[in-house]
């Protein structure tokens, strides 16, 4: 499947996976999707016959609500059966609410308290140079989550400690549960700070495939000593229009049967 039709079925399931729970964060996991083809269909060393492969890639998920977007994303590469995507959070699922390392094939660190990501893929990263092991770690964090301290001290130990290794996603879609983050604790200039903090960084349009895939090959081929930023600038709850267009709200909403036909509609 090429990556511009991986990207549609990825925002179908994650809103399949949302729907059977009727409720859930619609905002950031279809801000994410885009991000989850690329990497997923070009750059993801896994293998999903082997979830726990000892050199595959690593992600962390740091905001981890946005795990539909990765149970999607990981059900149609094999990792388990889609039928698990109508399973959400319910009684006894595989799929939590928040990613969780123990539950899910796939998922490579649990979630909760945001803020946390950074500092795991470090100390994976580390253990990594300890052993030997190349791989790529990548985090996704959002925006608003930047507003945690504890993600600029690992920014500062991953510096430090020369993980060029590590690359960061921003999902800056410049909101948060309570509102804009320019209005609650203004974040930007992201990719600024990341670089004051001895980060390579960078700017794309996270709704740009192969923008998104340049980035990230640049990071990749740096090798200098460096961590690697990506801040994407992405839309919340993108790809539905009446879902783009809720504002703070669609941080966490419903799918209701009538919403989740008008949206599969959309996304034809």
């Amino acid at each position: 499947m090429d990556v511009v039709n991986f990207s549609k079925e990825i925002r179908r399931n994650t809103l399949r996976c949302l729907h059977s729970q009727g409720s859930g964060h619609v905002g950031g996991s279809l801000s994410i999707v885009d991000l989850l083809a690329v990497l997923y269909s070009k750059h993801m060393h896994v293998d999903p016959a082997d979830p726990k492969m000892d050199d595959r890639d690593k992600l962390v998920l740091s905001k981890g609500h946005a795990g539909p977007a990765l149970y999607a994303t990981l059900a149609l590469k094999g990792f388990f059966p889609m039928e698990w995507l109508d399973t959400l959070n319910k009684l006894g699922t595989r799929l939590p609410s928040h990613v969780n390392v123990n539950l899910t094939p796939g998922v490579d660190m649990t979630a909760g308290s945001l803020g946390q990501g950074l500092s795991a893929a470090c100390g994976i990263a580390i253990a990594d140079k300890l052993k030997g092991v190349d791989r790529y770690v990548y985090v996704i964090t959002g925006d608003g989550e930047l507003q945690e301290g504890q993600n600029w001290e690992g920014a500062m130990f991953a510096a430090q400690k020369r993980l060029d290794h590590v690359i960061v996603f921003v999902d800056n879609n410049k909101l948060q549960i309570d509102g804009a983050t320019q209005n609650i604790i203004n974040v930007e200039d992201i990719e600024a700070k990341f670089a004051a903090f001895g980060f390579d960084t960078q700017r794309v349009d996270g709704k740009d495939l192969e923008a998104l895939d340049r980035a990230i090959v640049q990071a990749k081929s740096a090798h200098n000593g460096k961590p690697q930023c990506i801040v994407m600038e992405t839309v919340k709850g993108k790809g539905v229009s009446f879902y783009e267009t809720m504002g703070a709200g669609v941080h966490s909403t419903t799918v209701t049967d009538e919403q989740y036909a008008a949206a599969l509609e959309e996304l034809k």
